[in-house]
């Protein structure tokens, strides 16, 4: 349930809030009373999946320290479960704040290990996610053609992928993810026709599930790459559809992010009328809150 609202109605504060209690409140006491070890593995194991969340909806809401706190407290939760699959996905968690963050050698790092700790298992989602961060680390660093190889690498065990043989905590690993992930590290390298080939995809595909946050990181992604071809008119409509997608989805940081560098990039054509209601737009409601 906590999950749906995170990735359908985008999480939020009060959301995270919620998470955190109940984690706090319910999960957590459990793992101190005394068990049989099959039930205490188990026990690890769903409270290992509600940290991680609790740390990512931190993350989500700029509240870096408090989401490093839970993923790790995540990872050590996985690693008494004995589940490696979910271990690697923590991993992945990491790995995806410390590239954010502007740390891509430890987010490729921490990609890579979890890549590692699939070794041996059937586990396509995970391994596509892992891959995905893995391109986003490296086009980070501007290196493109092995971007290309690990945007490769996603597509193919994205094709393995069969939901009913997933686990819960998988089901996000689809299609508006994915396309929006590789839409951003195309983005990244200084591909902006790729780029917004595959953030349209993601947009479609978040728009059928009505993923608002979803759909409005990867229209930012049109946004921009309209504007690295200087097309200002269409960066801009592109602009305003991403806010309007946006409209009454809480507040995310990746999505604040997002606003900011298109505000940057947009700032020297403020002068021309259709930019300058943009930018006013942008500081009025996409950066009322910002990004910690």
């Amino acid at each position: 349930m906590f999950q749906e609202i995170d990735v359908i109605q985008g999480g939020g504060e009060i959301a995270r809030r919620a998470v955190a209690q109940y984690l706090t409140e319910h999960v957590l006491p459990l793992l101190k009373e005394s068990q049989p070890a099959q039930i205490q593995q188990a026990l690890a194991e769903v409270a290992a999946e509600q940290t991680y969340l609790a740390g990512w909806m931190a993350f989500d809401s700029g509240q870096h320290g408090l989401a490093q706190r839970y993923l790790i407290q995540s990872l050590r939760l996985a690693e008494a479960s004995g589940n490696r699959m979910l271990g690697s996905h923590v991993l992945a968690g990491l790995a995806d704040q410390a590239t954010m963050l502007g740390h891509p050698e430890e987010g490729l790092r921490l990609a890579r290990t979890g890549q590692h700790g699939l070794r041996g298992l059937r586990a396509p989602a995970a391994l596509t996610d892992l891959y995905v961060l893995e391109a986003r680390a490296l086009a980070a660093m501007g290196r493109g053609t092995e971007t290309a190889q690990a945007i490769s690498a996603a597509e193919r065990t994205f094709g393995l992928i069969n939901v009913g043989n997933e686990p819960e905590w998988a089901k996000f690993i689809d299609e508006p993810y994915i396309a929006g992930e590789i839409a951003n590290s195309l983005r990244d390298v200084g591909d902006p026709a790729e780029a917004q080939r595959y953030a349209r995809q993601s947009v479609t595909a978040a728009r059928k599930q009505n993923r608002g946050r979803r759909g409005a990181l990867s229209q930012t992604v049109v946004a921009v790459g309209y504007a690295q071809t200087n097309d200002i008119d269409a960066a801009i409509a592109a602009t305003h559809q991403a806010m309007d997608i946006a409209a009454g989805v809480p507040t995310s940081a990746r999505y604040v992010t997002a606003m900011k560098d298109l505000r940057g990039r947009l700032a020297p054509y403020q002068r021309e009328p259709g930019a300058r209601e943009l930018l006013a737009r942008i500081d009025r409601t996409a950066l009322a809150v910002t990004a910690v």
